[in-house]
């Protein structure tokens, strides 16, 4: 019970995780794959100069946050490295990056730690041991990129994306999820280098922290459901992924937010098309938003046309609504924060992505949803679904009063999963709370819109920054 208390969790909500462990999770109500022209909008480049320039031109008058999840190290980056150094595991990954290491951003300083004449193992384990560090670093403070000058992290090459398309008043608002351990190397990383980039692009930097907090964690069990303890009696809370950062999304006070990964970047030559399309979200989002608004006020004044709104809401806001809708329930509808996703076209196997989803009330809404939330009945519709969800988000978290909505209540607690984990060399089974993109936001109002796939230039193997994306 103290241990719960230290958690700033209650027994009760204990108990209820416990109980998801006996209950399991039901299946979505998935009816549909989204694709183009049924769900997701393939914009013009007509629509796209008009909804950049809605955005520009609301910069004037918003506060724009960029919310970039960044906690963790970089150990499954790193991978392969450790088994090579651990275990004598050759792999492809290895022997590419010992072939092209003065091709990696980090060259120079690895050099500063090892002699070019040692021998492979010397020269990877500095790479993650003593040395780099890096298998024990976040990936924000990584060197990814090298360019003639300079050479850059992932963290820094946010700091440029936030001037390119950030800056309201000459502010950059920039929001990093990181572990709490981590919070000093990156104060330390950024006291380095705000400077020049204030300088470069004539803009004022605001970057704040938060951590997971302790009370969105969940409780471990053993194989057969019991509490999992410790060595010591002590009971294993463990963090509940991702979607426990609705919490810190809660908590930025911002008329727009953008949400995208701390590994998904790309060099200066290639910005132009991210940046693009991080407007046409963000514009379409004040478009539509904009009409959602309207449409409250008129509810409220008794001026409003039911029929319109309801084309508005099936049209705009990818809302199949039951047969049976009043305007109250057309006010609750518009009423909800507001998500636009990038969509970036699956070229490999097909996969969790964007689904049409039936809820409580009948209607019919856009959701992103992972394979395994989807019933061996409905897998079919996987092969359907031509798109996936590259966390590349902007949202609208603030109300037609400007109030920040309440983004607990727009939760559907019954989309977590259980994974199957180990510790001690014991088996156990974790809670995964609902996915920050997935279930956490299960009742916003979603749009979906097709992005390049030059959006998304994701590093999960350090080899991944040997492709076209993060090479000068």
């Amino acid at each position: 019970m103290a241990q719960i208390a230290e958690r700033d969790m209650s027994p009760k909500a204990v108990e209820k995780q416990l109980q998801c462990f006996v209950n399991g999770f039901d299946f979505l109500p998935v009816v549909a794959a989204a694709t183009v022209g049924h769900g997701i909008m393939a914009t013009t480049p007509e629509q796209n100069a008009y909804y950049a320039e809605v955005y520009r031109k609301s910069l004037a008058t918003r506060k724009v946050v960029k919310f970039v999840p960044a906690s963790g190290a970089a150990t499954r980056m790193f991978k392969e490295l450790f088994a090579f150094v651990g275990e004598n595991k050759g792999s492809e990954a290895v022997n590419t990056l010992l072939a092209r290491i003065d091709d990696f951003a980090f060259a120079d300083e690895l050099w500063k730690c090892v002699n070019r004449n040692a021998d492979d193992k010397e020269i990877v384990s500095a790479i993650i041991g003593k040395g780099l560090e890096y298998g024990v670093k976040p990936k924000g403070m990584v060197l990814f990129h090298k360019y003639a000058d300079e050479v850059r992290t992932a963290l820094e090459e946010h700091l440029v994306e936030g001037a390119m398309y950030g800056a309201s008043n000459g502010v950059v608002n920039i929001h990093f999820t990181v572990s709490p351990e981590h919070i000093a190397g990156f104060k330390h990383l950024l006291d380095g280098v705000v400077a020049k980039y204030e300088k470069r692009f004539g803009v004022k930097y605001r970057i704040d922290f938060s951590v997971q907090k302790q009370s969105t964690d969940t409780i471990a069990v053993n194989p057969d459901n019991t509490p999992f303890r410790n060595a010591d009696g002590s009971l294993l809370f463990r963090p509940a992924g991702h979607g426990a950062l609705i919490e810190n999304l809660a908590a930025i006070d911002a008329d727009i937010v953008f949400v995208k990964n701390i590994d998904n970047v790309t060099v200066d030559s290639r910005k132009a098309t991210t940046v693009e399309y991080k407007q046409v979200l963000a514009g379409l989002l004040i478009d539509v938003q904009t009409k959602a608004f309207d449409y409250i006020e008129k509810i409220d004044r008794g001026c409003a046309n039911e029929d319109e709104i309801k084309a508005f809401v099936e049209r705009e806001l990818s809302v199949e609504l039951p047969e049976e809708c009043n305007l109250a329930q057309l006010r609750t509808i518009l009423n909800r924060p507001i998500r636009v996703c990038g969509m970036v076209r699956n070229e490999g196997e097909p996969g969790g992505g964007p689904f049409w989803v039936k809820a409580a009330d009948g209607s019919v809404s856009l959701q992103i949803a992972e394979s395994s939330q989807i019933a061996p009945e409905d897998k079919h519709l996987m092969s359907e679904a031509t798109h996936f969800n590259p966390v590349d988000l902007v949202c609208g978290v603030q109300d037609h009063n400007g109030d920040n909505f309440n983004l607990r209540e727009y939760v559907d607690a019954a989309t977590g999963f259980i994974s199957s984990k180990s510790k001690d060399g014991r088996e156990l089974k974790a809670l995964e709370l609902p996915g920050l993109w997935n279930g956490a936001m299960a009742r916003w109002n979603t749009l979906f819109v097709e992005v390049p796939s030059a959006t998304f230039t994701p590093v999960k193997s350090v080899v991944d920054l040997l492709r076209d994306e993060h090479q000068n």
